[in-house]
Order: structure tokens, then sequence, then C-alpha cells
């Protein structure tokens, strides 16, 4: 797809299907083997002992749980509509299930959730400058979201006494610095020129090269585009940013929700608080690129935390699988129905937007 006047020369390099396939390939086994032998071993038990707690599941919890899963996903469209004016609650439930099913198949797979999501808008004419802004505004929203949980885990378990295993708050003060980090740059970039020029002139050092080769036709500078952009950001920060939150806190609100009725479903009875330190962990651990959507890191880590803070071993074990089925596993049909609507669908939208830019 071409924007801004550029096109796509026979110079752009692809990688090669074999190297996407290996990627899989090896992103997909280090998952599994993280969870078939890194969970169990983690969390002290063994899957004999782990199912046996998910059989205990009725229905009813079955059920429950689906429904708040659903909430989530619908609060997150907050998030996207905000960061894109004109796009609908169903539209962005539809680009949400479908970018996170295709974020999900490769370990960094953001950039085949960030294509997806990319042809998916197009399909309904909104221009490439509004995308590349909402793709970035919405993913600085996402991770400083995920940054500021385990902040927020911190000072819950400090406000409520209860006991901090060392590891838990090295990991929150490795998520606080980053956040922090992050979220002064990206307000320095909105409201200083000077700042936004000199991150513009460093991008362009280091990538225009590339941009360059991959244009055929002459274009703006890495730098000017970079300006471009912090006037389009600070835009959409100011009239989306209440949108934006609410979707955030909603999202993972409803997650958390969704993490401590599935431990408390297969037996697990810890404090809100430890409970929220160990979701803050688990959600900052999905940043982690190694495998697909952060999978068997995850879980990793989170059951350290779980049974650092004193939970039955086998139940821990077997609410993390439970909530990782909801939170992972069940995406990828959501998305594949998702991807479906929106091609059944996709014509009733075309030609309502200019889709020039």
């Amino acid at each position: 797809m071409a924007s801004g006047g550029a096109t796509e020369g026979p110079t752009q390099r692809r990688p090669p299907p074999w190297r996407t396939l290996l990627q899989a390939v090896v992103g997909i086994g280090l998952a599994a083997a993280l969870l078939v032998w890194g969970l169990p071993h983690f969390a002290e038990t063994t899957w004999s002992a782990l199912w046996a707690q998910l059989r205990l599941l009725s229905w009813a919890d079955t059920l429950g749980l689906l429904a708040l899963m659903l909430t989530a996903l619908w609060c997150y469209t907050f998030t996207l509509t905000g960061s894109l004016p004109g796009l609908s609650h169903p539209q962005a439930l539809m680009v949400n299930v479908a970018g996170s099913a295709a974020g999900n198949l490769l370990p960094g797979g953001g950039a085949m959730g960030a294509a997806a999501t990319y042809g998916m808008y197009r399909s309904w004419g909104f221009t490439a400058r509004d995308i590349s802004t909402s793709l970035i505004v919405s993913g600085v929203w996402n991770v400083l979201g995920r940054m500021a949980l385990p902040v927020l885990g911190i000072s819950v378990l400090l406000l409520a006494g209860e006991p901090m295993p060392p590891g838990v708050a090295r990991g929150a003060g490795v998520g606080a610095l980053v956040g922090l980090g992050l979220l002064a740059w990206f307000v320095a970039t909105i409201a200083s020129e000077r700042v936004a020029t000199t991150t513009g002139r460093s991008l362009d050092r280091v990538i225009g090269p590339l941009v360059r080769r991959i244009r055929r036709s002459p274009g703006q500078g890495v730098d000017a585009l970079v300006a471009d952009l912090r006037a389009r950001i600070g835009h959409v920060v100011e009239t989306g940013w209440v949108s934006m939150t609410f979707g955030m806190i909603g999202f993972f609100g409803f997650q958390y929700a969704l993490f401590v009725l599935c431990l408390r479903a297969t037996g697990v009875h810890l404090s809100l608080a430890h409970f929220f330190a160990a979701f803050a962990i688990g959600r900052l651990l999905t940043a982690v690129g190694v495998t697909p959507g952060g999978v068997g890191v995850t879980e990793a880590g989170t059951a350290i935390a779980l049974v650092g803070f004193g939970a039955a071993h086998a139940p821990a074990a077997a609410g993390i699988v439970l909530f990782t089925i909801y939170t992972h596993l069940l995406e990828l049909p959501l998305g594949a129905l998702g991807g479906l609507v929106w091609w059944l669908t996709k014509g009733r939208y075309a030609g309502r937007r200019p889709a020039t830019s």
C-alpha cells in the first residue's frame, strides 16, 4: 500500500517465506516447551495434578469467565476508537481480535498484528497518516499501561502490609523505570519542538538511508515526518486521552477479575493484593517477544510469583493455564471470526472516507 505519494519499488526486501515459517515453528516450539516443562517445573507440580484441578470447573464457571473475557475485549475498543476518530466500536472489536490473533502466531508478532490492523483500517477508508498515528498512540498507551501495573502492584502490597519477594520488587522496579522513561520521552516529544526535532534527526541518521532505499520517489526526511507526526499525535491525545485511558483501565480491570476468578475456581486462596501483584507481573511479561504473545514466559513468571506468595502449587498452575486459555488460545478462533466478519462486510464501509493521504 502506498502513502504520501510513495510507491513500493522492487528494491523493497521482504523476509522469505521460509524464514517466517521457521520463526513460527521455533516460537511455537519454545512456547510449548515453556508451558509443558517450565510451568509445572516452576510451580513445583505435575500435569496430572494440574488437570485434576481443571476438571473441577462447572459449565457456569466456564461461561462466566467467557463473559468476563469478552467484556475486557469490548472495553479495549474505547482505546482504539479514541486513537482513530471515526472508528466504530464493532469495527474496533474486529480489529482487536483479528490483530491479536495475528500477533499471537509469531514471536515478536506485533508487526503481523499491526499489518493486519493497517489492512483492515485502509479497507474502511482511513488514511495512512491517521492509521500510523493511531498505531503509535494506542501502542504507547498499551505499553504504558503494562509498565504501570507492576508499580501499582508494589503499592497495593505495601499499603496492605503484605510481604513481597525480592524478585517481584526487582521486576516491578524495572517495569517502573522503563515505563517512566517511555512516558517522559512521549510527553517531551509532544510538548517540545526541540525534542521532536532531535528525535527525528536521530531516527533519520539511523533509518533514513533504509527509508530512502525503499521509497522510489523522493519524500520527506524522517525528521520532517516526525515533526508532522508530533502535531497529529498531540491532536489525538488531546481529543482521545479520556476514551483511551478508560479503555485501558476497563480492559486490565476485567482481565484482573478474570485472573482472580480463574485462580479461585481452581482453589487458589490468596489476598487480592497478592493476586494483583502476580497479575501485574504476568501482563508485563506479555511484552517479551521471545515467544508468540509471550506465552510460556508469562506463565512461568506468574507461577513463580504465585508460589512465592504462598499459593498451593497445583491449583496455581491450573489457574494460570485456565487464564491463558481465555486470554490467548480463545483469541485465535475469535480472531478468525473477526477476520471473516470484516471480509464479508468491508464493502459496506468502502468509499465513506478518502483513502489517500
